[in-house]
C-alpha cells in the first residue's frame, strides 16, 4: 500500500496495472450516487477521491452513453442522445472492431462539481495507447494521438504509464459534458486484441495530486538534466584526454564506461521526462539495461588496468559472452532472461569486489579514488533500496531520493575524474623525480659524456673535412667534364662549319683560277685587236667576279651567324627565328658527322610552320640544344646503319609547329631507340650508352636544365627500341 500522498507518484508509475482493479472496487463503493443513464448527472466531491492516488476514474462509472462509428457533431453538448445506448469505456473490447480490425466510438458523460471545488486546478488524466480527443461542453479539449480527423493518417496516443494529468479549470458548481472520441485498432497477428487491450483509463485528479505531480515532474527534469550533462561532459574529456595520450590504455577504458554512463543516464530521461509509446518504453527499457549491463562489463577491465592485475582469457572470453547475451536478451522470454541477466551482473560485481579485496593491501595514491567510487555507489544504491522498501516503493517524492540517486548516478563517474586528476599528478612527479635523477649524475660521468662528445666532435670535423675535399674533387671533375662537353660540341660545330664555309670557298678559288686564265686570253686579243672577243672575254670576267662575290658574302654570312650564335656575353633573351636556327644547326649537325665519316649519309626532312612567330630565347642555348639533339639522332641511324640490312635508309627530321601558347619542336630519327630502363635516366648527369671516349653523358643534362630551368619549357621523349626516337620540346610563345 501507498501510505502517504509524497508517494503518489512513484506509485503511479510502478502499479499503474494493479491500481486499475483497486480503482474499479474503490468507486464501486464511493460513487453511490452515479446514475445509471446520462439523465442522471454525475456529481463529484471531494469525499470522492481516492484518499492514496487523489484521482476519481472515470471510466468505470455507470453515467457513460456510448455509440459506435464517427461522426464530430456527436461532439456538441446539447444534442440528442437517443439511439445511443449505456456502456462503459473500461467494458471496450475487440468484438467491437469492425471487419477492418477498426474499433471507433464515441463516449459521453455529464458531470457536475460540487462547490467546494472552486477555484481548485484539477485534470483531466488518459491512460492507453488508443488515440483519442476529448470535448468538455463540445469543444475540443485535448487530444492524444491522431484519430484520424482533418485527413490525417491514424497514430496512436505515445503515453507512458506516468502520462501528466492536463489541468483544466471547471466553473463553481456548474455541470459539463465529457466527450470522448476514441480510436484503436486490433494487433495484426493472433491473438487478435486491441493494440490497447481495452481498458482505456479517463480520470479525474485532485488539485493535490496535479499539483503534486507537476511539481515532481519539474524536479525530476531539474535533476536529470544534471545527471545527464555532467556525465556527457566528463565522457567528453575522458575521450579528448585518450586520443591526447594513446599510450595511457587506462584512459580509453575510462572514456568508454564514462560514455556508457551518458547513454545510461540518457535512457533513464527518455523513459522518466519522455511521453512514450508502450514499444518505445521497452526500447528505452532494454537500452538503459544494456548501458547498465555493459558498465558492469567494463568495471572489472579497468580495475584490473588500474590495479595492474592480468585478466585471463577464460574471463575474457565470459565478458564477451555475457556481452553478445546482452544484446540478444531483448529476443528472449522475460523470465529466462531476468534470471541469466541476474545471475551474469552476479559475476561481474564479485569479479569487482574480489579485484578490491585481494589487492587491498597493495593499493596506492590514485588508486584509492576508484575504490571510494564504487563503495560510494554501492551504498547510494543500499540506501535507495531500502527507502523503496521501508516506504513501499515511494522511493523518489522526497527530495532526499533525488539527492541519493545523484550519488548513485555521479560518484563513480566523478571518482574517474579524480583518479585521472591524481593520477597525471603521480606521473608529473614520476617525470621530476627521474629528472632529479638525471640531473644528480656524478662529475665523472658527466666528464665521461663530454669527452665522448668531444671525441664525437673530432671524428665528425674530421669527416666533413674529407667530405668537403671529396666535394671538391667532385667540383673539378664535373667543370673538366662539362668543359670536355662543350669541347665536343665545339667539335662538332668547326666540322660543319668547315663544311659549310668550303663550299663558297671552293666557288671562289676556282671564278678565281677561270678569271685568270680570261685575263691572259684577253691580253693576247688585245695584242690582235679583236675588239669583239676582247668584250665577250671581259663580260665572262665581270659574271665570274660577280659569283666570287656572292660566294664571298655566302661565307662571311656564315662566319657572322656562328659568331653571333658563340657569344659569350649577358646572355640575354631576344626575339629569334626557330625555323632558321633549327634549320641552320640541322645542317652544321650533319655536315660534321659526315667530316668524321665520309660513308654515313641521312636523308634530312624538315617541316617548319612557316606562321611561326619569333620567340624570345637565347639563341646560343637553344642553339646548343638543337645541336645536342641533333648529334644524339644522327649519331643512332649511323650505329644501325651499321648493322641493318641494305634496305635500311637513315632519316632524321625536325619540325615546328605553335600549340596553346607554345612552340613545339620535335626531332625524330629511325635509329635503334632505347628500353624504357634507360629512358627513365637519360636527363641524368654523366649517364651515356656511348662507349668511352665518345661520351661525357652531359649532353642531354645540360639540355634538361637550359630548356627547363633557363626558359621555362619541357622537354619529352618517347622511344621504342629497335624503331627509333622523339625529343620534343616546348618552349613558351
Amino acid at each position: 500500500m501507498v501510505r502517504d500522498r509524497n508517494s503518489l507518484y512513484n506509485y503511479l508509475i510502478f502499479n499503474h496495472k494493479n491500481m486499475k482493479s483497486r480503482i474499479k472496487t474503490l468507486l464501486l463503493l464511493l460513487l453511490p450516487v452515479v446514475g445509471m443513464a446520462q439523465d442522471k448527472t454525475v456529481t463529484v466531491t471531494p469525499a470522492m477521491f481516492d484518499k492514496i492516488n487523489d484521482e476519481v476514474v472515470l471510466s468505470t462509472s455507470d453515467g457513460w452513453l456510448f455509440k459506435q462509428g464517427n461522426d464530430t457533431a456527436w461532439a456538441k453538448k446539447d444534442m440528442n442522445t437517443n439511439g445511443w445506448k449505456k456502456f462503459k469505456p473500461a467494458d471496450f473490447s475487440e468484438k467491437y472492431a469492425d471487419k477492418n480490425g477498426k474499433a471507433e466510438g464515441w463516449f459521453r458523460i455529464k458531470i457536475r462539481l460540487d462547490e467546494t471545488l472552486d477555484k481548485q486546478q484539477l485534470g483531466l488524466r488518459w491512460v492507453s495507447s488508443a488515440a483519442a480527443d476529448i470535448y468538455i461542453d463540445g469543444a475540443r479539449f485535448a487530444s492524444f494521438g491522431n484519430t484520424g480527423e482533418n485527413g490525417k493518417p491514424y497514430a496512436e496516443n505515445r503515453v507512458f504509464v506516468n502520462y501528466l494529468p492536463v489541468g483544466v479549470n471547471f466553473k463553481n458548481g456548474g455541470e459539463f459534458t465529457i466527450v470522448v472520441h476514441f480510436v484503436d485498432y486490433l494487433s495484426p497477428s493472433p491473438p487478435r486484441q486491441l493494440k490497447s487491450q481495452g481498458d482505456p483509463m479517463l480520470s479525474l485528479t485532485g488539485p493535490a495530486s496535479t499539483t503534486l505531480l507537476t511539481s515532481q515532474r519539474s524536479k525530476m527534469f531539474l535533476y536529470v538534466t544534471i545527471w545527464v550533462s555532467v556525465c556527457t561532459i566528463l565522457s567528453l574529456l575522458f575521450w579528448l584526454l585518450s586520443i591526447n595520450n594513446p599510450a595511457e590504455k587506462q584512459l580509453r577504458l575510462i572514456a568508454i564506461c564514462s560514455t556508457f554512463f551518458a547513454l545510461l543516464t540518457y535512457f533513464s530521461m527518455r523513459i522518466r521526462l519522455t511521453d512514450l509509446s508502450y514499444a518505445d518504453y521497452g526500447l528505452n527499457t532494454y537500452g538503459l539495461f544494456l548501458m547498465a549491463e555493459f558498465i558492469l562489463i567494463t568495471m572489472p577491465i579497468i580495475l584490473a588496468n588500474i590495479f595492474k592485475r592480468k585478466l585471463s582469457r577464460k574471463f575474457k572470453a565470459l565478458a564477451f559472452v555475457i556481452a553478445l547475451y546482452s544484446v540478444i536478451v531483448f529476443f528472449l522470454p522475460l523470465l529466462f532472461g531476468f534470471i541469466a541477466v541476474g545471475a551474469a551482473n552476479l559475476f561481474l560485481v564479485i569479479v569487482c569486489i574480489y579485484y578490491i579485496v585481494s589487492s587491498w593491501r597493495k593499493l596506492r595514491g590514485a588508486q584509492w579514488c576508484i575504490v571510494a567510487g564504487l563503495l560510494s555507489s554501492a551504498l547510494f544504491f543500499t540506501a535507495i533500496q531500502i527507502w523503496g522498501i521501508v516506504n513501499n516503493g515511494a522511493d523518489y517524492t522526497p527530495d532526499i531520493i533525488f539527492y541519493l540517486r545523484t550519488g548513485f548516478l555521479l560518484s563513480f563517474p566523478i571518482s574517474l575524474l579524480v583518479y585521472v586528476a591524481i593520477r597525471f599528478k603521480e606521473i608529473i612527479n614520476e617525470v621530476r623525480q627521474n629528472a632529479e635523477q638525471v640531473v644528480q649524475l656524478s662529475e665523472e660521468k658527466k666528464q665521461e659524456a663530454l669527452n665522448r662528445q668531444k671525441t664525437l666532435e673530432d671524428e665528425v670535423n674530421r669527416q666533413t673535412a674529407e667530405i668537403r675535399t671529396t666535394l671538391d674533387h667532385l667540383k673539378s671533375t664535373q667543370t673538366q667534364l662539362i668543359q670536355s662537353e662543350k669541347m665536343a660540341s665545339l667539335g662538332e660545330l668547326t666540322a660543319g662549319i668547315a663544311h659549310e664555309i668550303q663550299n663558297p670557298l671552293n666557288f671562289v678559288n676556282n671564278f678565281s683560277e677561270i678569271n685568270t686564265e680570261l685575263v691572259g686570253e684577253m691580253k693576247q686579243e688585245i695584242e690582235k685587236g679583236d675588239l669583239e672577243e676582247i668584250k665577250a672575254i671581259a663580260l665572262d670576267i665581270e659574271e665570274n667576279s660577280k659569283k666570287i662575290n656572292m660566294h664571298g658574302k655566302r661565307a662571311d654570312a656564315i662566319v657572322k651567324g656562328m659568331l653571333q650564335h658563340s657569344k659569350t656575353g649577358s646572355a640575354v633573351k631576344e626575339p629569334t627565328n626557330i625555323n632558321a636556327l633549327a634549320d641552320e644547326y640541322f645542317r652544321l649537325s650533319y655536315h660534321g658527322l659526315r667530316s668524321k665519316d665520309k660513308n654515313f649519309n641521312a636523308e634530312l626532312v624538315t617541316h617548319f610552320d612557316q606562321k611561326l612567330p619569333k620567340i624570345n630565347v637565347i639563341p646560343q642555348d637553344i642553339g646548343r640544344v638543337l645541336l645536342n639533339l641533333f648529334n644524339n639522332a644522327f649519331y643512332a641511324v649511323n650505329q644501325k646503319q651499321k648493322t641493318a640490312g641494305v634496305d635500311y635508309k637513315a632519316e632524321v627530321s625536325v619540325s615546328t609547329s605553335k600549340e596553346n601558347g607554345q612552340v613545339t619542336i620535335k626531332v625524330k630519327d629511325n635509329g635503334t631507340g632505347m628500353p624504357d630502363s634507360i629512358k627513365e635516366k637519360i636527363m641524368q648527369p654523366f649517364f651515356t650508352t656511348k662507349p668511352t671516349g665518345e661520351g661525357t653523358g652531359l649532353g642531354l643534362s645540360l639540355t634538361y636544365d637550359m630548356v627547363v630551368k633557363g626558359h621555362g619549357g619541357s622537354i619529352t621523349v618517347e622511344s621504342k627500341e629497335g624503331k627509333g626516337s622523339e625529343f620534343m620540346i616546348k618552349l613558351p610563345a
